[in-house]
């Protein structure tokens, strides 16, 4: 799966992204599962995209 958005889809506002992303986090209990972080990567993408940012989505605490 590609890590950034199908183009031919409209691109949700940056705050309904967020809003998934914090619900994600509160889901997960602050502690995401290999399937909850490839998510998490693909919403950050999806946010920055419609926030007109970049982001490098492998960025993590223990990468840096």
């Amino acid at each position: 799966m590609s890590p950034y958005p199908n183009t031919s889809v409209p691109v949700r506002p940056a705050s309904v992204v967020n809003e998934e992303i914090r619900e994600l986090w509160q889901r997960s209990g602050g502690l995401l599962s290999p399937e909850d972080e490839r998510e998490y990567q693909r919403l950050l993408v999806e946010w920055s995209a419609a926030a007109g940012t970049t982001v490098r989505p492998d960025v993590g605490p223990e990468s840096g």
